[in-house]
């Protein structure tokens, strides 16, 4: 998988992250915070996928390179949301 899978992954991602968070609605309006999700989410398994890669802990299309862009993209978009909810 190459970086536009990585891409999609982690857009996917941070937008149900972002939809399954309960504090979503408090984080101003319904759709206010919808683009901060998806970007973190993105950022997040881009940075995964780099670190993975210096370091040599996966290799491209390994099953554990999906599993690490996809946990970090979720931790992402859950402080997001809930730090947008904080406010």
């Amino acid at each position: 998988m190459g970086w536009p899978g990585i891409v999609f992954l982690g857009l996917v991602v941070g937008l149900a992250g972002w939809w399954l968070h309960p504090l979503r609605r408090l984080a101003s309006g319904p759709f206010g915070r919808l683009w901060a999700a998806g970007l973190a989410g993105m950022v997040a398994a881009m940075v995964a996928k780099m670190l993975g890669n210096v370091t040599g802990a996966f290799h491209d299309g390994d099953s554990l390179e999906w599993l690490a862009c996809a946990l970090l993209a979720l931790v992402a978009v859950t402080v997001s949301v809930g730090l947008a909810a904080r406010r």
